[in-house]
């Protein structure tokens, strides 16, 4: 694939990845992209088709799927949900780093492709931190909280295999953790900034 190497970034709900990512978008305008993934569930209210998703029948992305089509797919509550090649392909074209917001089934799907990604983990800096920066969204029902924190720390021990990620953040400090993170994506984001300037 052409263009900048694509960034897959993973790690747990609660670890800090939504808060690391809006700020390395605002730091860098224009140089980060996300693909839009697939889906075979309906539309949420507000939702547009080819912004949010791209909203697809269970017989097309089977299809996909079959053709391989997709880097990594996954089901979720019944619904189908993957990222297409050609998703990655948009956001290169148009000379940005694509950056893949993915769960650990999916890292595993995408090392079998030849995407040749920068594999990033952020980990939180304890699992005891981890439950009480979910308890504080109060989002979540006892039950449900439980079954994030489970799934939470079986990501974490899978993300220590060796050769699995190219780089391991613990969020620790948001500070700390935001100049590592441009740290490991600097070659990429001086790449695409020369190129745009040029």
């Amino acid at each position: 694939m052409a263009g900048p190497r694509p960034v897959v970034l993973s790690g747990p709900s609660g670890a800090g990845k939504s808060t690391l990512l809006k700020r390395l978008l605002k730091d860098f305008e224009g140089v980060f992209g996300f693909s839009v993934s697939h889906t075979t569930r309906s539309p949420r209210p507000g939702e547009v088709n080819g912004k949010d998703y791209h909203f697809v029948t269970r017989e097309e992305m089977q299809r996909g799927i079959d053709g391989g089509d997709f880097i990594e797919h996954a089901v979720f509550s019944g619904n189908m949900y993957g990222t297409s090649k050609w998703a990655v392909q948009a956001v290169q074209a148009q000379n940005q780093i694509c950056i893949l917001d993915i769960d650990m089934q999916g890292v595993k799907n995408i090392k079998k492709t030849d995407l040749n990604p920068i594999y990033i983990s952020i980990h939180p800096p304890s699992v005891p931190i981890l439950e009480k920066r979910l308890r504080d969204r109060n989002t979540e029902s006892v039950e449900s909280l439980q079954k994030r924190l489970q799934a939470a720390i079986s990501d974490i021990e899978i993300s220590k295999e060796p050769g699995l990620f190219d780089e391991i953040i613990v969020n620790d400090d948001l500070e700390e953790a935001y100049s590592k993170l441009q740290e490991v994506l600097q070659q990429e984001i001086s790449a695409v900034q020369s190129s745009k300037d040029s």
